[in-house]
């Protein structure tokens, strides 16, 4: 059974800095890409960062380009968000997200909160 258990959130004040943890189990975590996104309140979900299986590979939106950082420890499972110069904009619940064994899995999210 795939799971994917996020924590690492909470209010931060603007400029401050997170770090997202992503504990994975239930499939084979050193072969697949794993990504974030967030979801703000009104607005569609949308992909902030992916990393390639080993880890060689990453991509941002550009909305968090420069401030984000995406890693993985494979001998951990487990995927990390470095969140650095946080904007109120950033406010939003983050998931974790793998496509594994033909199937997308999701994160239940973590609350990210930006405000002085």
């Amino acid at each position: 059974q795939v799971q994917l258990v996020e924590s690492g959130g909470g209010l931060v004040q603007p400029g401050g800095s997170l770090r997202l943890s992503c504990a994975a189990s239930g499939f084979t975590f050193s072969n697949y890409a794993m990504s974030w996104y967030r979801q703000a309140p009104g607005k569609e979900r949308e992909l902030v960062a992916i990393i390639t299986s080993v880890g060689v590979s990453t991509a941002y939106a550009d909305s968090v380009k420069g401030r984000f950082t995406i890693s993985r420890d494979n001998a951990k499972n487990t995927v990390y968000l470095q969140m650095n110069s946080l904007k109120p904009e950033d406010t939003a619940v983050y998931y974790c997200y793998v496509r594994a064994l033909s199937r997308n899995y999701w994160g239940q999210g973590t609350q990210v909160t930006v405000s002085s």
